[in-house]
């Protein structure tokens, strides 16, 4: 606990490793010790030597990653590891797992596909980690136990299970710190810390550092904290205030944590670990604290980094200037020596004037061509004028950004029309002409929207599907026939008969619904309409992708061929070429092809040309573009169902459970999107998984992330039909399987879905859940 109002000062410095030090965690075992992680590959256990107050002894180095190691937590001692174990994550993309009494792991958790950035510990034994593949893995043990999707925001996840809105940080968030049971703290690259709520809401911003923060520990009582960051600082953080700054002879001050007795530890670029203390029996000697002092006074700081504003050496005082008090803890001030300048900070508790470096390079503004803005540098920095008499909009940009990704970021952070999407790509195109590096895009295509493209709400009132903005009245509606209405008779409109229905289904406690093991494909089709719809769109397409007659009749012959379920005619390699390569027509035009395709991948042959060997890879990735947030509503929904109807040939099912964290991530993103059509698409996909995982008790992680895709979908679909699938997915993920019901309860799916038990229009949403709620009993 925090012992007053006194001055933190150096304690010691631990030359600890040969790079960055980038993670520390005070340690379980033995008291008072903590752990050190680096760029060197390295982690290292000091402890408090008895003999000398100040300083700190390694006692143990560990080895185990084959690259960078970025973070560490403390994993709770426990009946086994009475010591606690300790965690590490590194740019192996590895978790590494060490007790205290061996140099190499315990064991290694692999399962991320990028680096992994931060580790949290949590209740009964659990590890949260996040990584920069934009994946949070909840682990037990050796064992994953569900991987969590996380909407990127930069290298920082969520470690408190808020969902909060991440543009309220202007950069992407380094670092997260819990404060208790409701709040938390967030740092970034826009040089401020918040307070949020659990809840979402941000209760309160401080400022006080100059450049990107990187990390944050709160003090046991609950309100005071210290930050670290790339303006080479120390800062404490009393009452909401900064009440001191304490400089280091480094740049980049990566990591800090607090000690059972209240000193601090920070690790930095240098390599050096830093403890510093409130109580005068631990400060360093007059020796040390003089050579801590001639250290900071040799630093070189550069004015680029934006710390210490735009520098015109003519307008600086003097030394005499240093005569003068400071004001404040930790300002600083720029004095002139002779033809040099030099950085001063003041120092409360001594009273004066100490030098934290040499300033070389004069003025940013003279020496350099760039501009800095929020802590970066850029080519440019335009002024945009949006309201008239209004303050102007900052645009950076740099020659080697895309001018149209550029304009459509400004537009999105200022929350701005898509309208000016043109006029702002233009405006940076003609304002950097002869600075551009590679082609400008050409004008007549904008690879957002495509030229002449239609804008949501223009032209017509109609709402959803109803009526189609892509193609006009009287016309082939891709998803027409699939509503999701309930079925008269036995026969689904989405899967043909004897399907879902609900008509004949007994009363009694016998289970229908699940598992369902089979899959659920979409069947129905309109050959006339679609082939109608293909070649109008044909006659109108550019003329560089304008289809050959052979080219359709290819495409009229294979949809013959695959609809006809008498027919013995194979498809031949050019029908499925000519297919595969008109499956990426414009995104604007496409979606007839789409419809063709959908229904080829049901025919075993097209299902082993296009989803076997590396041409699956190539047909995933491109459904899952096609699936972006960004993508058109109809192209997701068509392109979520040939997911679906992969699923009937064993190469489509053997790609998919290869895929499956992927494209279940992306997947699970379109729930927001409001269309019951891809909410029912989607249901049925998460079903269809859930169907191929039965059985399988050791695949606890596709199932972990079956039950969180439906869960997440729950909270926001409407359609009853998509909600019935979903149940179905429930069921058929946690039958038999114990751990994924413990999993769906840790979830809260019980009372998530218990409202639906009531449901009697259609009759079947209030008996499958029924079903799955007994299950969970």
């Amino acid at each position: 606990i925090m012992s007053g109002s006194n001055s933190y000062r150096l304690r010691c410095s631990l030359a600890a490793h040969e790079m960055d030090v980038r993670g520390l965690a005070a340690a379980a075992f033995p008291h008072g010790a903590f752990v050190s992680v680096s760029r060197d590959r390295t982690a290292r256990v000091w402890v408090p030597n008895p003999s000398e107050n100040q300083v700190f002894t390694e006692m143990h180095c560990m080895n185990g990653h084959s690259n960078f190691v970025s973070c560490v937590c403390i994993i709770a001692p426990n009946e086994t590891y009475p010591r606690g174990l300790i965690a590490t994550g590194g740019h192996d993309n590895n978790i590494c797992v060490f007790s205290l009494d061996r140099p190499d792991p315990l064991f290694t958790l692999k399962g991320h596909k990028n680096t992994v950035c931060t580790l949290s510990s949590g209740k009964f034994g659990t590890m949260l980690s996040g990584s920069w593949d934009t994946t949070a893995k909840v682990w037990l043990g050796e064992k994953c136990l569900m991987t969590l999707q996380v909407k990127w925001n930069g290298l920082g996840i969520t470690i408190c299970g808020a969902c909060f809105d991440p543009s309220c940080h202007e950069d992407c968030v380094r670092g997260l710190a819990v404060i208790n049971d409701v709040e938390f703290l967030s740092c970034s690259n826009d040089a401020s810390i918040r307070r949020w709520m659990v809840t979402g809401e941000c209760v309160q911003v401080y400022y006080s550092h100059t450049n990107y923060i990187y990390s944050l520990a709160v003090f046991p009582n609950g309100q005071d904290f210290i930050s670290t960051g790339e303006d080479r600082t120390l800062r404490v953080w009393r009452k909401g205030e900064c009440s001191q700054t304490i400089r280091l002879p480094a740049q980049s001050v990566w990591c800090c944590c607090i000690l059972p007795d209240g000193d601090i530890a920070v690790g930095a670029s240098d390599g050096v670990i830093r403890v510093f203390t409130e109580c005068q029996e631990r400060v360093a000697s007059a020796q040390d604290l003089q050579a801590f002092e001639d250290e900071l006074s040799k630093a070189i700081i550069d004015p680029k980094t934006g710390d210490l504003g735009d520098i015109k050496i003519e307008d600086l005082p003097g030394r005499e200037h240093l005569d003068e008090p400071g004001n404040r803890d930790g300002q600083t001030r720029l004095i002139k020596e002779g033809s040099n300048v030099e950085a001063y900070q003041w120092s409360v508790s001594d009273g004066r004037w100490v030098k934290i470096g040499d300033v070389v390079g004069g003025s940013s503004q003279q020496n350099s061509k760039r501009v800095m803005y929020e802590g970066k540098e850029y080519d440019f920095v335009f002024s945009i004028d949006v309201n008239e008499g209004g303050p102007g909009l900052k645009l950076p940009y740099n020659v080697t950004d895309d001018p149209w990704l550029t304009a459509h970021n400004f537009l999105e952070k200022n929350d701005l029309s898509p309208m000016f999407l043109d006029q702002v790509a233009n405006f940076i195109i003609e304002n950097t002409k002869g600075h551009t590096l590679g082609p400008a895009p050409g004008s007549a295509t904008d690879p957002f929207t495509g030229a002449g493209r239609y804008i949501p709400g223009s032209g017509s009132d109609s709402q959803g599907f109803g009526a189609d903005p892509f193609t006009g009245a009287g016309r082939y509606i891709p998803e027409s026939g699939s509503t999701g209405a309930v079925p008269s008779g036995r026969a689904d409109p989405f899967t043909g008969g004897s399907a879902y229905s609900s008509s004949s289904l007994p009363k009694a406690k016998t289970n229908v619904f699940f598992p369902n093991t089979d899959g659920v494909m979409f069947e129905q089709a309109n050959t006339t309409q679609i082939l109608g719809k293909l070649r109008e769109l044909n006659s109108t397409a550019p003329a560089d992708r304008k289809l050959s007659d052979t080219a359709l009749d290819c495409l009229e012959k294979l949809l013959l061929l695959v609809t006809d379920v008498k027919g013995q005619e194979q498809p031949t390699a050019e029908q499925i070429s000519v297919l595969w390569r008109t499956s990426h027509w414009p995104e604007d035009i496409v979606f007839p092809v789409l419809d063709i395709l959908r229904l080829a991948v049901r025919h075993p042959e097209v299902n082993a040309q296009l989803c076997g060997g590396t041409e699956g890879a190539s047909l995933c990735n491109h459904l899952l573009g096609l699936m972006s947030s960004e993508g058109r509503p109809a192209n997701q929904m068509l392109a979520l169902r040939i997911l679906c109807n992969c699923f009937s040939g064993s190469h489509g099912r053997a790609l998919l459970l290869g895929h499956r964290d992927t494209v279940l991530s992306r997947a699970g993103d379109l729930c927001i999107v409001s269309n019951k059509n891809i909410h029912v698409a989607l249901a049925t996909l998460v079903l269809n998984y859930a169907g191929r995982l039965y059985g399988q008790l050791t695949e606890i992680e596709a199932k972990a992330q079956c039950l969180s895709v439906a869960s997440t979908a729950l909270e926001v679909v409407q359609d009853k039909e998509a909600i019935f699938r979903l149940l179905v997915a429930l069921g058929t993920t946690v039958a038999g399987d114990s751990t994924a019901k413990d999993l769906a309860r840790s979830l809260g799916v019980n009372s998530q879905i218990s409202k639906y038990a009531r449901v009697s229009d259609p009759a079947k949403v209030g008996e499958c859940c029924r079903l799955v709620l007994d299950e969970l009993q």
